[in-house]
């Protein structure tokens, strides 16, 4: 079994900062990719951010500047800093961690149960 759990979210005023976390638990044997995806009412998940093992990074257009994704690979944990947040920020945030469970299969991915970020004044 693996488990991820979000923490972090909440009500913002715009141009405050939010940190997400991500913790990965269970029987894992290897994470490679990590992320954050996110969805606003109405709309599509999209992905805001994601790290490879290395440390590589990608970002959206839209939060390219304000957000930062990082990793602490000692503790299967993924964060992502998010300054100068807007409204248009608001969404369900969803941690995606690509990993291989112990057992033998293959890499898969798993989703986090989401938590909600509200940017309004």
């Amino acid at each position: 079994q693996v488990q991820l759990v979000e923490s972090g979210g909440g009500l913002v005023q715009p141009g405050g900062s939010l940190r997400l976390s991500c913790a990965a638990s269970g029987s894992i044997a290897s994470i490679n990719n990590m992320g954050w995806y996110r969805q606003a009412p109405g709309k599509q998940r999209e992905l805001a951010a994601d790290i490879t093992s290395s440390g590589r990074t990608n970002y959206a257009d839209s939060v390219r500047g304000r957000f930062t994704i990082s990793r602490d690979n000692s503790k299967n944990t993924v964060y992502l800093q998010m300054n100068s947040l807007k409204p248009e920020d608001t969404a369900v945030y969803f941690c995606n961690v690509y990993l291989l469970p112990w057992g033998g299969g293959v890499y898969r991915d798993y989703w986090g149960q989401g938590i909600q970020v509200t940017v309004s004044s």
